[in-house]
């Protein structure tokens, strides 16, 4: 069972459509790191991070890892970390993993740009906690989170999420 993004504002699982929000600036095939896009294609799923001291471990196949205060992922393309997870304080430009809002409550890196990492493609591309009213994100697909935690629970690394329509 596969995720496939339908429209703008639409992603389709499992003979179920799911609202969702996605990049600020729309769809790209030639995605560029900091252009608030969400990149065109076919991306696996690699695991589901989540907030222990906020939400029970979400029901997946997917492996858990549990967000802690010192999870980041660095955006810095000169970097030699670009698009992989770190660990803060981190000197180079990075997106913490914890934080105050519950955008990031549950993530799900998407397996884009990260086999081969291409500097400046694009970096911390994931399914993640839609922000109320589905405001558009940085580049990221984003669900509701009972939607989010109905679609792990179906999903493995053998689930691909595609963003073209």
């Amino acid at each position: 069972m596969n995720l496939r993004v339908i429209s703008a504002g639409k992603i389709e699982f499992n003979d179920k459509i799911y609202p969702i929000s996605t990049g600020k600036n729309g769809f790209s095939v030639e995605k560029r790191e900091g252009d608030n896009c969400t990149p065109i294609g076919t991306y696996a799923l690699r695991e589901c991070w989540y907030r222990a001291d906020k939400i029970a471990a979400p029901v997946t196949n997917l492996p858990l890892r549990v967000i802690q205060p010192d999870d980041g992922w660095c955006d810095a393309p000169e970097h030699p970390a670009y698009n992989t997870h770190v660990k803060l304080p981190f000197a180079a430009s990075h997106e913490k993993l914890w934080r105050e809002d519950d955008v990031y409550d549950v993530v799900v890196p998407m397996g884009y740009n990260d086999a081969p990492i291409v500097p400046g493609k694009g970096s911390a591309i994931f399914m993640h906690v839609a922000r109320p009213g589905y405001v558009g994100t940085e580049g990221c697909v984003a669900l509701a989170l009972p939607d989010l935690l109905e679609v792990l629970k179906d999903a493995s690394p053998e689930t691909l999420i595609t963003t073209s329509f």
